[in-house]
């Protein structure tokens, strides 16, 4: 019996503050009971400010940052080793100095030989030759 007494004094509470409820939105032009969502076209909607919106200078250049350490880290993940190139070969001065030398040797010997093939040609001497005769 008790808990009927109860429910009794909770639903007259209930009530009351509905009541009260409905006194104050009369008052204020609002209405609880309207259905909720999406209120009906309005003669001339208020403008909207715009939002403030996007990123700070500071804030793109620290994401700017953590990007790039994550695509770094993601390609050496990703890529294979490297192989070792050998770049441009050098040659050493002294190894210049001896290759020269070899060749200078070779044209000697080749116009050493050239020479010994090809008689010396004679002197022949000029005979003059009047002219007007």
């Amino acid at each position: 019996m008790e808990i009927r007494k109860l429910l009794a004094d909770l639903i007259g509470e209930r009530n009351r503050v509905a009541r009260a409820i409905a006194a104050l939105e009369a008052l204020s032009g609002t209405d609880a009971s309207a259905p909720r969502g999406r209120p009906a076209m309005i003669a001339k909607a208020a403008p909207k400010q715009p939002s403030k919106r996007g990123l700070t200078p500071a804030g793109r250049r620290r994401l700017s940052a953590l990007m790039k350490a994550r695509w770094a880290a993601r390609r050496k993940a990703a890529a294979p080793a490297p192989k070792p190139s050998r770049g441009r070969r050098r040659m050493s001065a002294a190894a210049r100095k001896k290759i020269a030398e070899a060749q200078r040797a070779r044209w000697a010997a080749q116009k050493k030989a050239a020479a010994k093939k090809a008689p010396v040609a004679k002197k022949v001497e000029a005979v003059a030759i009047p002219q007007g005769e």
